[in-house]
């Protein structure tokens, strides 16, 4: 299950990120976020596709930032253009957007997108979500219900989790997760911070039954405990499905390490933001 890149791949005393919105504001909001966040970092910040196009001549990103609507196009076409950019195949591009969660439970993003942050989660999460991809910090002490019901892949996921100082608790089953919940179950503590779980189980329930359990008979929301689901299905609509019934993010299998832990990380810092302010855009 080893990653492509080690998570400190991003970590430089100047990282570069590539801005792109059709906004001034929006422009202005994140790179603010970014100057606070990353004191250190060189941030461009351009308002469409040909911009883009040019700055991307002129040398290597470390992060980029794309609406989905832009003066001269869409934003999968920045991720394109990144892709094709010379050394730039795995930089990652990462949608900002008031739009993404309809594209994301339509699957309509391009696989060139690596991932998508909702303005409606407001500055502070952006600037958690931006850290998290350019300096990933670890959550310690955050627990983890991990459910995988293949041996050698949970001991290598759980390895990689506890690396990141993530507490983690393995079942093999999604019986086995309800009634570790049931258990747990009280007004303050659900007994895990986040629910890691892949789709397809051995047992009479699947890692989709369980996803509604936990958000129907238990009633936890998304920010209670965030769900992550890791799936090889690669059918879009029974991605959306997942996605529509309450999973937080998906992961596709073949995992790869360093995204697994950037979005575990992600949600457990989302979940304990209280600021919901939306951007003004």
């Amino acid at each position: 299950m080893a990653g492509k890149h080690d998570l400190r791949h991003l970590v430089s005393d100047a990282p570069r990120v590539l801005v792109v919105d059709g906004s001034k504001l929006v422009r202005k909001l994140i790179g603010d976020v970014l100057h606070k966040e990353l004191p250190n970092a060189e941030v461009i910040a351009c308002e469409g596709i040909e911009a883009a196009r040019a700055a991307l001549a002129e040398g290597a990103f470390d992060l980029v930032t794309t609406s989905l609507v832009l003066p001269d196009g869409d934003g999968a076409a920045v991720a394109k253009l990144v892709r094709e950019a010379a050394g730039q195949a795995y930089v990652p591009v990462i949608v900002v957007s008031g739009d993404v969660q309809s594209r994301l439970e339509s699957r309509s993003l391009a696989d060139d997108v690596t991932d998508y942050f909702d303005k409606a989660l407001g500055h502070q999460a952006l600037a958690a979500f931006i850290r998290g991809y350019v300096d990933p910090q670890p959550v310690p002490g955050a627990r983890v219900l991990y459910v995988e019901d293949s041996r050698v892949v949970a001991l290598a996921t759980k390895r990689m989790l506890e690396a990141h100082q993530m507490t983690v608790t393995h079942v093999d089953s999604a019986e086995a997760a309800l009634d570790f919940l049931h258990e747990h179950r009280s007004e303050d503590d659900v007994g895990a911070d986040l629910l890691l779980s892949d789709v397809y189980l051995k047992g009479a329930l699947s890692g989709h039954e369980l996803l509604g359990q936990v958000r129907k008979a238990f009633g936890y929301s998304k920010r209670r405990l965030p769900v992550v689901v890791m799936t090889g299905d690669d059918n879009r609509e029974h991605q959306a499905s997942l996605l529509r019934e309450g999973a937080n993010d998906l992961v596709l299998k073949p995992i790869e390490e360093r995204l697994l832990v950037i979005k575990t990380l992600f949600q457990l810092r989302a979940a304990k933001t209280p600021e919901r302010r939306a951007f003004d855009a």
